[in-house]
């Protein structure tokens, strides 16, 4: 008889409390109905004039995606190593495709000879997968590019691919893909001769349509995520690589010459302790797709560089004691990270299939790791020099704080990573990390300290890939490019 009454009890409250919610979730409903909708600006009244006035002076802009905007290909096959997943595309989970979006590890050759058939082949406006047999979508770069259709700026590649005609007018807007998995100083090399290729294209269109000869074309530059670092490096070193010595390296600025405005949004310039994770844990980009194991993460230069300061304590020891420096190899070696972990073997027989050896295999692979830690080290150096701009440069930051965001971790006995802290971001990156916030604990009241000075800080509410939906960077990003004071 108790355990009856016992049911009844339950169920009574079970109907209690679908009641409850039902009657919050109709309360909620009725408080929505009632908020006035959230207005947007005329876009077009605001900014049409200045569209239709298409001055030669006007400067082209270039957009640099950020880590994984790019999509990849096998330059032998055609197969998508990035950028499209379901049938007929590159798995991690087979030896071959771990092989193939890997970058291969070679002893002998310095990490920018270690060259593959992977290429980069335009930027990814949209991320396409296929789901169950089912197509799906998702939006990447495509809203920026709506944005600065927006503002008059005709995009060369969508004219190219006769997605939009354009008539004669598209000499305005560039998109720069790049290989994302590669050394960031590569890609800003990279990024000089494009640049200095789309200025002699620009200057003869000026000549054609305008009799003007070779006008000094400047650029702007709108970079997210990790094309910030590209393009940041870029301005302050232009195409000089990193020496031996990165402390010795001066910042010449010789990429200002080209570039007059650089918007960037939602760049990591501090680093993200997400990368950490994910070198040691692996990368799943959604739930119906594939990991990307450690070791195949581990084979790409540009992760590490993502890596935060050890000097703001975002990794604490088995007693909460935080670690001197994050890109020490000691430490991953000590902690079987990434390429150092011996269970991430079975994918290095993937990666290295003529080394019979798993010590062999081991050996190369924590040479490598040995290497690209370094590299990051130099990276991250010379990215923290405190250099003032030229008069001419104007750069934007555009950073989310309203998520939470991971800012500490943990590790345990066995290496094994916690989150212990959150703090203000876009969920990806923190919002001091997009400052290159330097203030410490104790000075918190004082004003920003940063390598970078800011022309601009632009704060939104939404997370890292939303950054660019938000009606306020649409009416910023055209602003700041179309209309705003210069000194």
């Amino acid at each position: 008889m108790e355990n009856v009454n016992q049911q009844k009890n339950n169920r009574f409250k079970i109907v209690i409390r679908l009641l409850f919610q039902f009657i919050c979730a109709v309360l909620i409903l009725s408080m929505i109905a009632c908020t006035k909708a959230y207005k947007v600006p005329d876009l077009g009244g605001l900014y049409n004039s200045m569209v239709q006035n298409e001055s030669p002076y006007r400067n082209p802009v270039i957009l640099i995606p950020g880590l994984m905007g790019s999509k990849l290909v096998d330059k032998d096959t055609g197969s998508v190593i990035w950028g499209s997943f379901g049938l007929n595309t590159v798995s991690p989970r087979t030896a071959e495709g771990a092989r193939v979006i890997a970058i291969p590890m070679l002893s002998e050759k310095r990490l920018d000879e270690m060259r593959d058939n992977v290429e980069s082949t335009g930027t990814l406006d949209r991320m396409r997968f296929n789901f169950l047999g089912y197509p799906l979508e998702q939006n990447t770069y495509a809203h920026i590019l709506s944005v600065l259709g927006i503002g008059g700026y005709r995009d060369q590649n969508l004219a190219e691919a006769g997605v939009i005609d354009y008539g004669d007018r598209h000499f305005t807007c560039f998109q720069f893909d790049y290989d994302w998995r590669r050394d960031i100083v590569e890609s800003a090399k990279k990024l000089d001769t494009f640049i200095n290729e789309k200025k002699k294209y620009v200057q003869l269109e000026i000549e054609k349509r305008y009799g003007i000869k070779d006008y000094d074309v400047k650029f702007d530059i709108v970079a997210h995520s990790m094309g910030g670092l590209v393009a940041r490096y870029y301005l302050r070193y232009g195409s000089e690589d990193l020496p031996p010595d990165a402390s010795s390296l001066e910042v010449t600025w010789a990429g200002s010459h080209h570039v007059e405005n650089l918007v960037i949004i939602g760049t990591p310039n501090a680093g993200s302790i997400d990368m950490l994770i994910n070198l040691v844990e692996g990368f799943k980009p959604a739930f119906f797709l594939p990991t990307y194991p450690p070791a195949v993460l581990g084979t790409m230069p540009s992760l590490y560089e993502l890596l935060p300061r050890s000097r703001h304590n975002p990794v604490l020891d088995e007693n909460k004691l935080p670690i001197k420096d994050i890109l020490d190899p000691e430490l991953w070696i000590e902690k079987s990270w990434g390429l150092a972990n011996p269970e991430q073997d079975r994918v290095l027989k993937s990666l290295l299939p003529d080394i019979d050896s798993p010590e062999k295999r081991r050996e190369i692979a924590i040479l490598y790791l040995r290497n690209v830690l370094n590299r990051a080290k130099q990276f991250t150096t010379v990215m923290d020099i405190p250099a003032k701009p030229p008069a001419s440069l104007r750069i934007l930051l555009v950073a989310g704080d309203s998520e939470k965001t991971n800012k500490t971790v943990q590790y345990d006995s066995k290496g094994g990573l916690s989150v212990i802290e959150t703090g203000s971001g876009d969920g990806t990156v923190l919002r001091s990390s997009a400052l290159g916030d330097e203030r410490l604990i104790d000075t918190q009241a004082s004003r920003l300290i940063s390598p970078i000075q800011w022309s601009q800080v632009l704060f939104l509410f939404s997370n890292h890939l939303d950054l660019t939906k938000h009606p306020a960077f649409t009416d910023n990003l055209l602003y700041f490019l179309l209309e705003s004071q210069k000194d």
